[in-house]
């Protein structure tokens, strides 16, 4: 039968397929939602943490130095060398931390037999010790070798594990004595040295030839390398263009330096800005260098107060006054804090100039160590031990 209302039936259909559509799109929005916020969810729980910054490499040196009466000029150049080989172990890539001892050796009878000092990154201290070696005693050829190495061995703090480099540089210019019935023979300090993960290099100074088959072993048993060289040690002064900008900004950073804390902890930090500003050209531009790769403290070791304020391990108003430094005790809180401000801005300053003009005097003693090296002008101690130590620490993640 026909429809007697066609308008209102095509009204319906109309409604009727309008809701529908309606119908669909909300069901398609909703899908659409719930998919989102599955991808979302998914998103969310694979995203990686961010891993923590990479461990730093280490090298811990151990010097074995023989400081009897004959190597007076070995122990005198060491004294002048020490920041340039600290500095330049320091260009490392990654950057490593440093830890150095240092085993001065004679004989018995002679005022020691051993005098130690053990593994520290505080190379400020290492210098200090080093300074006050002397060179003095002998007498017999022979020197107490066995019981040195055996304290290396087994007396500095070396860290344990095999992702270390550690090192020993046995130094000296005669054999060890055989004839000490108690001794601990060098084979067996060499051995545990191996077994422990620790290389043994040997620097021969002169040429006595009772000394030359004994040192050899020694470098080959620990898996080290042996080295002759001039009996005064054969290291060469190095002096840079920049060096007398570095002096000047050396003691510019020694008048911002604010000892705190204890009074023997006072003492040491005065104690090494003192040493700092006494320093040669040279060397003062080195421990510069050192201090700026390693983290641009004004000092290695007990930190003074600014560089304490900047690494967070101290709060201003939490120092006591009798910690402080005699200008600052008798300030206000306020006047401690701008004091404080005004010594910490020159610091970054003088920092910025310092990290640059280290920076030149690198690449200068690099070209001119290249220069010499090619003419075979400089082969003394310094050389030998940068030598080996950049090979060998390459087996441990570490380029030069």
């Amino acid at each position: 039968m026909a429809d007697p209302n066609p308008r209102a039936r095509g009204a319906r259909f109309a409604f009727l397929a309008l809701l529908i559509g309606a119908t669909a799109w909300g069901a398609h929005a909703t899908s659409s939602h719930r998919i989102s916020s599955v991808v979302v969810d998914t998103l969310e729980t694979v995203v990686a943490p961010v891993p923590p910054p990479a461990k730093a490499p280490v090298i811990e040196v151990a010097f074995v130095l023989d400081t009897t009466g004959s190597m007076s000029g070995l122990i005198e150049g060491a004294k002048q060398k020490i920041w340039s080989v600290a500095n330049q172990l320091a260009s490392g890539s990654p950057t490593p931390k440093i830890r150095i001892a240092l085993v001065g050796y004679r004989d018995r009878g002679d005022a020691y037999v051993t005098r130690i000092h053990g593994l520290t990154d505080d190379i400020d201290d290492v210098y200090a010790k080093l300074q006050a070696f002397e060179a003095g005693g002998g007498g017999d050829t022979p020197e107490s070798v066995n019981q040195a190495l055996h304290e290396a061995v087994n007396h500095l703090g070396w860290s344990e594990g095999h992702d270390v480099y550690k090192v020993i540089f046995l130094v000296g210019d005669a054999p060890p004595h055989m004839d000490y019935q108690d001794d601990v023979q060098y084979t067996t300090s060499v051995r545990l040295a191996r077994k422990r993960g620790i290389v043994v290099n040997t620097v021969q100074c002169g040429t006595l030839a009772e000394a030359t088959p004994i040192w050899r072993e020694i470098a080959s048993s620990g898996s080290g390398r042996y080295a002759t060289i001039r009996q005064d040690g054969g290291m060469l002064a190095l002096e840079t263009p920049h060096d007398a900008d570095l002096a000047r900004l050396n003691a510019e950073l020694g008048d911002t330096v604010v000892a705190y804390g204890a009074a023997s902890d006072r003492a040491e930090i005065e104690a090494k800005k003192h040493r700092a500003l006494a320093a040669d050209a040279p060397a003062a531009a080195s421990r510069l260098g050192f201090l700026a790769k390693t983290g641009g403290r004004v000092n290695s070791g007990k930190a003074d107060l600014l560089d304490a304020l900047n690494e967070g391990t101290v709060a201003l108003d939490e120092v006591a006054p009798d910690a402080l430094p005699e200008p600052l005790r008798e300030l206000s809180q306020d006047e401690r804090e701008a004091f404080v401000a005004e010594k910490q801005e020159k610091r970054k300053s003088l920092l910025e100039q310092i990290r640059g003009l280290s920076r030149q005097r690198d690449d200068y003693v690099s070209r001119e160590q290249n220069r010499r090296a090619e003419a075979g002008e400089d082969d003394g101690f310094d050389q030998e031990v940068l030598g080996a130590i950049k090979d060998q620490a390459a087996s441990k993640g570490i380029t030069y």
